[in-house]
């Protein structure tokens, strides 16, 4: 029998094929066929728990169950539907009329929350495969989906790459009902709303899209929708992906989404009216649209005393500039400038390259790519041993070069103060390593004149930039002063940031009347 249902259904089974939509498959009266159907699908697989039982009374109907071992609640299984249907002595009662037995097994048989009708065998394999369990019963023709989700999960812990000491220390996990909980615990309004699509041919991700209605641009969300129905693949296995699929610009080496771990500032960024992307699997929400100050921005920003706020985001600021500039401004006075060096700081700089083979370019380079080196060590091996490998490697291996003659005292320091700056603004990390050696190239190209050409070349992309419809480069480009004055270079008190950025909050909704909003359909 099995093999003749295989037969009549090859054409069905998928193939792996991103394009290929599935056929209706209805459930029919005959659970021998659902089963046989059910079984050739799965073709034998190991996790697939199937249980086939008798409802008892006159009724004598055969029934089966299908979950996957390890997503689904085995107790409540056995509590809520096994124990209901097999021990209980009421189904006399309804003699052969099994049409009122199947209108009363959802209304007052079966004692769980979440459960549902279905008609087609394609949304049944697909509530197994999401962790439910389906029950059929002969001569009903229709299947029940029953959401019973239970697996391990990881604890909710804080974030190792947004570390604060002031504020929460809450982050998400790799559980997505987690994840949205975590929102809505701190948003206790009816206008937030969560969307949910599933996303991959293979893996049925789910996708849930996370905005406050009356306050985030509709406009916005139709292009979201869009960009992710278009995602045609056979797998999402982490939010990274969707982010490269739906960006503004996969070319260029800045981020135009957010991605952040800690729930607090997705709250925040929704507040002010942009949108969150949460993948299930992934501990890592996207938020969009993304502006390229908010790498200056930490959430402890807004937990402190805005003077102190203050002086951290310059210092980052200034960072930004060490990281991108410094190693390629040495190299441009140590090669072509001598004459804007003070004669004592010249000297000083001629004793300490006394010796050394190397031009100041690839000294650079070398320190640089050792640095690098050590960076990427430290992040990939066990958590012990890399922060001794990045820490006594680094101390080692720099005396080591400078002792030995390969680099000047001066090229250590400047590729210490470049690397350490670069942790400093990590959302830019990548992009400003990039930069380091770009300008330390041009530097020792052309001097002054390279660096500058180059800074006006990546003013120019930076401006030409979006996300989402909104100037990546706002608000310094298009201008908005008051902005600029508030929450980029300085943070202004918390009474007077009653406002979204402008770039993002289209409708110009003031925070202190966010749950005062009446939604308009």
């Amino acid at each position: 029998m099995p093999s003749l249902i295989y037969k009549l259904f090859k054409k069905w089974i998928p193939k792996g094929s991103t394009e290929d939509k599935k056929d209706p498959l209805p459930i029919l009266s005959s659970i021998d066929i659902n089963i046989d159907k059910i079984k050739v699908l799965f073709d034998n697989t190991y996790d697939l728990t199937f249980r086939n039982f008798m409802i008892g009374g006159e009724l004598n109907l055969k029934a089966a169950l299908f979950f996957i071992n390890g997503l689904t609640d085995k107790i409540s299984v056995e509590n809520h539907i096994l124990d209901p249907l097999t021990h209980q002595n009421y189904f006399d009662v309804y003699g052969n009329d099994y049409e009122l037995f199947f209108k009363d097994l959802k209304s007052s048989i079966l004692t769980l929350l979440d459960i549902r009708d279905c008609f087609d065998l394609n949304d049944a394999i697909d509530g197994i495969l999401l962790g439910k369990t389906v029950l059929l019963i002969d001569k009903m023709p229709y299947a029940i989906i029953i959401d019973n989700r239970k697996w391990k999960n990881r604890a909710i812990e804080q974030p190792f790459t947004e570390v604060v000491i002031k504020g929460s220390h809450e982050g998400f996990n790799e559980t997505l009902v987690t994840s949205t909980s975590l929102i809505r615990r701190r948003l206790k309004t009816p206008l937030l709303t969560f969307e949910q699509l599933n996303i991959g041919t293979l893996t049925g991700t789910e996708v849930v899209i996370a905005y406050i209605r009356g306050i985030a641009n509709e406009k916005v969300l139709d292009e979201i929708k869009s960009r992710l129905s278009r995602i045609h693949v056979d797998g999402i296995l982490d939010s990274g992906y969707i982010e490269q699929y739906i960006e503004d610009a996969p070319l260029s080496i800045f981020p135009t989404i957010g991605n952040t771990e800690k729930p607090d500032v997705v709250v925040s960024k929704l507040l002010d009216g942009r949108f969150a992307i949460i993948v299930d699997g992934s501990p890592t929400v996207l938020t969009m649209p993304y502006l390229f100050v908010e790498a200056l921005q930490t959430s402890e920003d807004y937990y402190m005393s805005p003077i102190i706020a203050s002086f951290l985001r310059i210092t980052r600021i200034v960072s930004l500039f060490f990281v991108v500039y410094l190693p390629g401004l040495y190299i441009a006075i140590a090669s072509y400038h001598h004459d804007i060096i003070p004669t004592h700081l010249m000297l000083t700089m001629a004793a300490s390259v006394e010796g050394v083979p190397f031009s100041p370019f690839i000294e650079v380079l070398m320190m640089s790519t050792l640095f690098i080196v050590l960076k990427e060590a430290g992040i990939r091996m066990p958590r012990a041993i890399g922060q001794a490998v990045s820490i006594v490697g680094a101390l080692i291996l720099g005396q080591a070069a400078v002792e030995a003659g390969f680099v000047s005292n001066p090229v250590v320091m400047i590729t210490a103060l470049a690397g350490i700056g670069g942790f400093v603004i990590y959302p830019l990390n990548s992009a400003t390593t990039l930069l380091w050696f770009v300008f330390a190239m041009l530097g020792s190209v052309a001097g002054f004149f390279g660096i500058l050409y180059g800074t006006i070349f990546l003013l120019v992309h930076l401006v030409s930039l979006r996300s989402f419809g909104s100037p990546y480069f706002s608000p310094l480009a298009p201008r908005s002063t008051e902005e600029f004055v508030k929450d980029v270079i300085f943070r202004a008190p918390l009474w007077t940031l009653n406002t979204g950025p402008k770039a993002i909050n289209w409708k110009k909704v003031t925070h202190g009347n966010v749950d005062k909003l009446k939604y308009k359909k």
